[in-house]
């Protein structure tokens, strides 16, 4: 019996319960289909995301590796005028792969920097999302496009995408994992540490009018001596534009926000606290807070935590629902959902994020303010290791005119001067 598996509930509700959001689903889901394909311009992009839910990266251990040769390619820079120019890597070896392509690692003949070489196959008939979306953003906590440049496939009339990154080595996935193989959880000032720099990168996209759809530990690259953390694959991300349908089948499994569950397609940014508020439970419990096989098993686990939601929160999610009768089940004190040591403002930040209703969710930047991160704000906290945390209060322009009023909050005194245009590098 798992953690959410609650034994006050009983199985007979339980059951009803699976039973009535089957069928709600099954209604909600043809009536979705129906009104986007007639609504929406490009229908490809219905069925895009069903790859993108489920792609994220596999990383075997080193192969294909060419450490010898050296390739010379003439790439776009990232950002700025499209002013191409011959760029030359080796050391090149397959560090990731899944339904979305290849990943490679590679370092720069000129800089002799590793970048990672993210491959895909182009589809000629649209303009490549991931692309128009990156190059738009300049951000210390985003993973940076260098380049980018176009290859042939083996098939004739293939084109490959090759999206030119920065490396970084590890993930908030596998630095948790090494922690749970260990018996013991992730040190809490790493969570902060880790939360705090996804927040900030959610406050930046959602500011361009961003949203990833795919927060997971996996896209988030951190390098563990320094704890600097780059929100990376925004191969589902979009921009969001009101009144515009959108596919709810997106987002990874554990991570789906209750709407996107519900079938909404006129979902927000929300969708992305849901998912880091998810990330946030998963690294303080030490495994994902919502599991499931399916959609209907993820929205069980939900309500066994958060209890049945009113006719105004299923309204707020998606009106089409609101015809449905659930079983009432109550809410779990979100106290009991953690272990005892887990620290009242971890589980108090969880409580603001995971909410059924979207608009009622903290903004990124009220993330960032909450208590749990007032000791990062102190002059003195140092990482573990003694190193200094990285930069965290390089807030740019752009930032700072988000949320102005929470900006004295954000800011301490003793980083006043750090409120420069944002930078890579430590304090």
């Amino acid at each position: 019996m798992s953690f959410t598996q609650r034994g006050q509930t009983s199985t007979y509700v339980l059951c009803l319960l699976k039973y009535i959001l089957c069928l709600a689903l099954l209604v909600i889901t043809f009536k979705a289909l129906f009104l986007f394909c007639f609504s929406c311009k490009n229908c490809f992009y219905f069925f895009k995301p069903v790859k993108a839910a489920v792609k994220g990266l596999t990383v075997p251990q080193p192969c294909l590796r060419d450490s010898g040769k050296v390739t010379t390619v003439v790439a776009t820079p990232g950002q700025g005028p499209d002013r191409p120019q011959e760029v030359s890597y080796t050391d090149i070896k397959v560090i990731g792969n899944g339904s979305f392509g290849v990943v490679y690692q590679a370092r720069l003949i000129d800089s002799q920097e590793m970048v990672a070489i993210k491959k895909v196959l182009q589809d000629k008939r649209f303009k490549n999302r991931e692309l128009q979306i990156m190059r738009k953003l300049d951000h210390c906590n985003i993973v940076r496009l260098r380049y980018f440049f176009y290859s042939s496939g083996e098939k004739k009339d293939e084109v490959y995408l090759n999206l030119v990154l920065d490396y970084v080595p590890e993930t908030v996935y596998r630095v948790a994992r090494h922690f749970n193989k260990a018996k013991t959880t992730i040190p809490i000032i790493y969570v902060k540490v880790y939360m705090y720099q996804l927040f900030r990168s959610l406050a930046y996209i959602h500011s361009q009018g961003v949203c990833h759809r795919d927060i997971k530990p996996q896209n988030l690259l951190v390098d563990p001596e320094t704890a600097i953390l780059k929100l990376c694959d925004f191969g589902s991300a979009k921009q969001l534009v009101r009144g515009e349908p959108n596919v709810s089948y997106i987002c990874s499994r554990y991570y789906r926000a209750p709407e996107l569950i519900f079938g909404a397609t006129d979902y927000t940014s929300n969708i992305d606290i849901w998912s880091a508020g998810c990330v946030l439970a998963e690294l303080l419990l030490g495994q994902p807070i919502f599991p499931g096989d399916s959609g209907v098993d993820q929205l069980v686990e939900i309500i066994k935590v958060l209890g049945t939601p009113t006719r105004e929160q299923i309204r707020e999610m998606n009106p089409n629902y609101t015809e449905f009768k659930f079983p009432q089940i109550k809410a779990h004190p979100w106290t009991k959902v953690f272990k005892p040591r887990t620290p009242p403002e971890a589980i108090a930040l969880c409580s603001r994020l995971l909410e059924y209703t979207p608009v009622t969710r903290l903004s990124p930047l009220e993330a960032c303010a909450h208590a749990f991160f007032d000791e990062l704000r102190q002059p003195n906290t140092r990482l573990p290791s003694g190193r200094e945390l990285p930069h965290l209060f390089n807030f740019s322009p752009v930032e700072l005119s988000i949320q102005p009023q929470l900006n004295t909050t954000l800011i301490p005194p003793h980083a006043r001067a750090q409120t420069s245009p944002a930078s890579h590098g430590i304090v």
